[in-house]
């Protein structure tokens, strides 16, 4: 078949575009190139198109769109569409792209091969369906003569009946093997549908947990008599319940940031060595706690890498994590830090441990989304089960690779981390701990805007009584515009959502009298997206500080501003 077909080509990047020019140049079709959707959908108007190469992310119209404009255009709705993207798809998104027309993806980098492939088979068919319809169109002009020839015409007729038969056959194989595609899919949400099911009853069930220790405590400061040997262990174990409480919340946060493509990192050179020894000295106390053995084997080159701190950490800490609980009391951890055999500019990071193992069938899948390795040991453990999902996602934005290795359930497993090292030897920045003392810290006179007012008082007596500040609250933001009149505070501690009008309104009001202008606003909020973060330093506020607020860092923050504010404010 000699016809040569048209293929669009969609994307917002030349370079791209040349790309699939060379990839695709050797098929000997004619290659159409457009760089928008909008450019894609007027050159649909001009000539009709075998297949569409579509770029997923590109400015204005994305790739869905685009797609929903094609499909709901007739000379178009039936033109296959491969989807390119660069970024992890959901099953969410792969499904609207299959109901937006897509017959497959590819992922960049591109593969030659298997987009040539994708392509050929594509045009194959479109050139196949076209030397259909014309065959049809044959048989309705032999149709039409059989009419003055019958007897003449009965054996042409015949075979032309036993082609259409024959074509007829492979287009019921293409809709066979179209329903078993769906089946399939539809199989894939069904499982999804369960696993998100059984996460949300998990989730109950680990919120559950702190929320009875958190209330049974508060029972008991409620007796009539309460020791002070009570009273501690009551606030140690709110501390703790809190503090897991917030864990939680901020993992459920880190799983909407990363599949929404939401988190930023903040890199910067590191030692890998260091951030390990960090992660082990965080998991230490459960580590000991189920009496396992720990063995620990690092390179002897510093390995250096660009990467965030804390989501690095938060990769290790997660990895040790699981190990420690889903190795059964005195079991065995192994870490080792190595550089690659295969290739120089990475390390290898390895966790391993001798516990409930991974199934066969479960090594790719265990960093799906709600996924459960072991569900029989899901309300044995603690945790929501997406630790995981966590870590691959952290370690592919930092360029690298995690990989499962186990020989079966109850054998252990090994999780193996992959990262770009640097280069060019970085030397260690010089720090201090950040943190200052109370008894350091000028007295200072200090207003509370919170509408909530158990966390308004709570802070007030912290500040009062281990900061020797002057603290007044108020519990809307008119009131607390009213009360910075009259007690002229050198710091304001301001709530976001408050009753009447919100935080950034407060604020606005503040800013726009000149004995407040260079009054330092610190928020305090529930809210800790990225957009509301900008929005505060849009609107004035000097630092974010995310509830549960820990202490410690709210009087690292007042220590900061100490060097910004006149001495002759300070409270004596």
């Amino acid at each position: 078949m000699n016809e040569r077909a048209n293929i669009l080509l969609v994307d917002d990047t030349p370079a791209r575009l040349l790309t699939y020019e060379a990839i695709l140049g050797s098929l000997g079709h004619n290659l159409i190139r457009a760089r928008s959707g909008d450019e894609a959908l007027a050159r649909l108007l001009e000539t009709e198109v075998a297949t569409i190469l579509l770029d997923v992310s590109m400015p204005g119209l994305d790739g869905f769109e685009t797609a929903a404009l094609i499909r709901g255009h007739p000379r178009s709705a039936q033109t296959p569409i491969i989807f390119v993207t660069g970024v992890h798809l959901t099953d969410v998104d792969r499904l609207r792209g299959y109901e937006m027309g897509a017959v497959d993806y590819v992922s960049v980098p591109v593969i030659p091969e298997i987009l040539r492939g994708k392509v050929h088979v594509l045009v194959q068919l479109y050139l196949q369906r076209r030397e259909l319809s014309r065959l049809n169109d044959a048989l309705t002009q032999a149709n039409a003569e059989l009419a003055d020839a019958h007897r003449a015409l009965k054996a042409e007729n015949m075979r032309e009946l036993q082609v259409l038969n024959h074509t007829l056959e492979r287009a019921n194989e293409q809709l066979t093997a179209e329903i078993a595609e769906r089946t399939r899919v539809e199989a894939q949400l069904q499982g999804a549908a369960k696993r998100k099911d059984e996460f949300l009853a998990i989730l109950a069930h680990e919120l559950r947990n702190p929320l009875s220790a958190i209330h049974n405590g508060v029972q008991l400061l409620h007796a009539d008599e309460v020791s002070a040997e009570r009273v501690a262990w009551v606030r140690d174990l709110l501390s703790r319940q809190v503090k897991h409480l917030t864990r939680l919340i901020d993992d459920l946060l880190d799983v909407r940031r990363i599949t929404s493509g939401n988190v930023q990192l903040k890199r910067e050179p590191l030692e890998l060595e260091t951030v390990l020894k960090q992660s082990l000295e965080a998991v230490r106390p459960l580590i000991d706690s189920r009496r396992h053995s720990l063995r620990m084997s690092m390179a002897g080159d510093a390995l250096q890498v660009e990467a965030d701190p804390v989501r690095l950490t938060q990769i290790f800490i997660n990895l040790l994590t699981n190990a420690a609980k889903y190795t059964p009391e005195g079991g065995s951890i192994e870490v080792a830090l190595e550089p690659d055999s295969g290739q120089a500019a990475w390390a290898v990071v390895r966790v391993r441990d001798s516990g409930a193992g991974i199934a066969p069938d479960m090594l790719e899948r265990v960093f799906e989304l709600f996924a459960q390795v072991h569900p029989a040991d899901a309300r044995t453990h603690s945790g929501l089960g997406i630790g995981l999902s966590l870590v691959r996602a952290l370690v592919e934005l930092h360029g690298g690779t995690v990989h499962a290795v186990s020989d079966g359930l109850g054998r252990g497993s090994e999780f193996v981390v992959r990262l770009p090292v640097l280069s060019i030897p970085r030397e260690k920045a010089l720090s201090g701990n950040g943190t200052m003392a109370f008894a350091s810290l000028l007295p200072r006179k200090l207003l509370i805007i919170d509408d909530n007012v158990d966390t308004a008082l709570g802070l007030a007596v912290y500040l009062r009584e281990t900061g020797r500040h002057v603290v007044q609250l108020a519990q809307t933001g008119r009131a607390g515009i009213a009360l910075a009149r009259e007690f002229q505070p050198e710091v304001v501690l301001l709530d976001i959502g408050l009753p009447d009008i919100d935080g950034y309104e407060v604020a606005r009001q503040l800013r726009s009298d000149e004995r407040f202008r260079g009054v330092p606003l610190i928020a305090i909020t529930g809210f800790g997206g990225d957009a509301d973060r900008a929005r505060a330093a849009s609107a004035g506020f000097r630092n974010y500080l995310v509830k549960p607020v820990p202490y410690e860092l709210l009087t690292d923050v007042l220590a900061g501003l100490d060097g910004t504010l006149e001495p002759q404010r300070a409270v004596h």
